[in-house]
Formats: C-alpha cells, sequence, structure tokens
C-alpha cells in the first residue's frame, strides 16, 4: 500500500500526511500514558509494535514447557534449579532444611537428563556434584520430601570423573588475577568502537578463544541463555553485517560479524523476558574486552526493535520465534589510520545518584 501511495501521491503531499499522522500519534500517546490500561489499549489496537515480542515470549513458555521431557544439550530447569540449591549451600547461617518447594522437581529433571542421554557431561557433572553436597548437607529424616527426592537421586546410575568437584567452594581458594586497577582501566579506555579494519582474516580460534572469557560472564541463575552466531567468511560478514541500521558507509570493510542472539525458551514466565537482554549484554562486554586482549578490536552495532529487520535477520539465520537477534559485532584487526569518534563519557558525579531512606 505504501508503495502505490508514494507512485500516485506527490512528495509534497506525502510529507504532510507523515506530519499530520505523527502529530495525531503524539495526541494519543499523550492520552494514553495516563494510564496502564490506555497504554495496553494503545499497543492493542493502535500500535502493533510489541506483536512480534508477544510472540516471542509464548512460544518461549511454550518451548520451555515442552524441552523439559526432551533435553537438548542443555536443560535450562536443571541449570536454574541446581543454581538455586547452591545458593542453599553457601548461606550464613545454612538452615537445616531447604529448597523443599523444588528438590524434588530437581531431581526428577536430573533423571530425565540421565536417561536421555543428551544432555551436556559437564552440566550433569556438576547437577550431580551439587545434588550430592545437598543430600549430605540435609541429614536423612529431616523432610520426607527431602528423603523421597534423596531415594530417587541414589537409584539413578551415573558416573563421572572425581578429578574435580563441581560445586561450591570457598572464595580463598580463587586464583586471583594479577591485574591492578590502572591496567584494567586502560583497558577500558583501549576499547574503543571501531568501524574500520584491516583486510586480515580474523582466526576463529581467537574468537573462540575470547569467547570462553565471555561464557564466565554472571548469568541469572546460570541458565546463560544467549548464543553467539559468528560469520568470519568477509562475505558474509559484510552481508550480515549491512542487515542492522546504522552500518552504511562502513560496512563493506567488515571482516568478521558476530550476531548475539537470546533465546526465550529459558522461561516459563513473562516476568522473565527481559533477562535475556541483560545477560547476553554481561557476556558481550567481557567478549569484547577479552578480544582487545587479544589484539582485535569490535564494535557494537545497535539492534532496535524494527520488524523488518527482525524479520530479515531471523531468515538468515534460521532463527525460531522464540529467539531475538539482541546485538550485533563486528570485529577485526583494526586500521591504524582509521579514525574513532571521541565519544565524551558522563562523570560518575552525573551518574551517581544518592537516595535517603
Amino acid at each position: 500500500m505504501r508503495s502505490i501511495l508514494r507512485k500516485i501521491l506527490s512528495p509534497h503531499i506525502i510529507g504532510v500526511i507523515r506530519d499530520k499522522l505523527e502529530a495525531l500519534d503524539k495526541l494519543l500517546v499523550v492520552l494514553c500514558s495516563k494510564h496502564r490500561y490506555l497504554a495496553s489499549f494503545y499497543y492493542c489496537f493502535l500500535s502493533r509494535r510489541f506483536d512480534r515480542e508477544h510472540y516471542s515470549v509464548l512460544t518461549g513458555r511454550k518451548t520451555y514447557w515442552e524441552q523439559l521431557a526432551n533435553p537438548s544439550n542443555s536443560s535450562v530447569m536443571l541449570r536454574r534449579n541446581v543454581h538455586r540449591v547452591e545458593k542453599g549451600l553457601i548461606m550464613q547461617p545454612r538452615r537445616e532444611v531447604f529448597g523443599l518447594a523444588f528438590i524434588q522437581e530437581t531431581v526428577a529433571c536430573y533423571k530425565r537428563c540421565v536417561n536421555g542421554d543428551n544432555v551436556n557431561q559437564q552440566e550433569l557433572k556438576w547437577a550431580h556434584d551439587v545434588l550430592s553436597k545437598y543430600f549430605l548437607a540435609v541429614a536423612a529424616g529431616k523432610s520426607e520430601v527431602v528423603d523421597g527426592a534423596r531415594a530417587m537421586f541414589n537409584d539413578i546410575a551415573a558416573k563421572y570423573s572425581t578429578e574435580k568437584e563441581f560445586s561450591p567452594y570457598s572464595y580463598q581458594s580463587l586464583e586471583k588475577a594479577s591485574v591492578s586497577f590502572e591496567q584494567f582501566k586502560q583497558l577500558c579506555v583501549q576499547r574503543r568502537s571501531v568501524r574500520w579494519f584491516k583486510d586480515q582474516p580474523v582466526p576463529r580460534e581467537l574468537i573462540n578463544q575470547a569467547l570462553s572469557a565471555a561464557t564466565l560472564a554472571p548469568s541469572a541463575c546460570n541458565r546463560q541463555p544467549f548464543e553467539f552466531f559468528v560469520f568470519d567468511k568477509v562475505e558474509e560478514a559484510r552481508e550480515i553485517g549491512a542487515i542492522p541500521m546504522g552500518t552504511a558507509g562502513f560496512s563493506h570493510n567488515f571482516q568478521c560479524v558476530l550476531v548475539v542472539v537470546g533465546d526465550l525458551a529459558a522461561y516459563p514466565y513473562e516476568r522473565d523476558r527481559h533477562v535475556i537482554y541483560i545477560d547476553g549484554s554481561l557476556a558481550s562486554m567481557q567478549l569484547m574486552l577479552a578480544l582487545e586482549t587479544l589484539g582485535l578490536s569490535s564494535c557494537v552495532i545497535n539492534w532496535p526493535d524494527v520488524e523488518n529487520l527482525e524479520r530479515e535477520m531471523s531468515k538468515k539465520l534460521s532463527l525460531k520465534a522464540n529467539q531475538r537477534p539482541l546485538m550485533v559485532l563486528s570485529i577485526g584487526y583494526a586500521d591504524d589510520k582509521g579514525m574513532i569518534p571521541y565519544s565524551q563519557k558522563k562523570d560518575v558525579n552525573e551518574l551517581v545518584k544518592e537516595v535517603s531512606l
């Protein structure tokens, strides 16, 4: 329809209509922002901007329940619940009995994963070692719920390496990094958004090295609801890099592009729908800093929720409805003569807010 109107109407008329529609929309926004029910009315009947998010969240919830019965490679319920058990184990003081609301569910999930033989063995070892610690911590006879879960756990025949235990450990046993604040601050100063790269391939082994550091980023209940789609062939990198807005004029020199994709199937409830953006961003920041230590530069490419671009990226990456692109990174060896924006940053005093309670 828009293409037909552009052919029929003059640019002036189109501009007048656009201005009138924008003015009307501003009035409606002011009106509908007065109450949350009016806001719901606006986005139900007057704007479809959240359609994709609604569909993605519901599809994610459906997929979450489906994958509980048939876990593959990783089980989000197992990861979440084992992490909950760990938090109970490290509490000070530790309660005599804890985890009653989810321990049977956790062991049942662990059993399905072991019997299914599809879940990553490192994940299963972590679950096994943490649950073993749990049943040592909660004495027999203290709770029928725990005793029932203990019996189910003891019936599961699973053997894992005993070289290293994947369970809570003391802070003092951590190997401390010999990085001073000044060195870390300099690394942060060094990390700039670089848009101009040398015509030089980016070794996949360096990308994987940096990603190994990214996986250590904090993640809510250790779900890690994201994946990294890597395009290190120049033609593919430039094709994917040209999809987002804002790359016109420099995407032609991309050497490698990485798309961070979040998976809403990690959550059974709408309340967690934003966690993919938080966890994906935390991992991406560590990734960019790690790349700097390996001599590689990067640029975060903004990915706003624009329907036609979402559709194109989803098609290129063969994404499911519950998978959402979070951001795009271009990666490469910086062109020494290429310019970078100064990008003045806000002062700490501008960002820190003192609140009296």
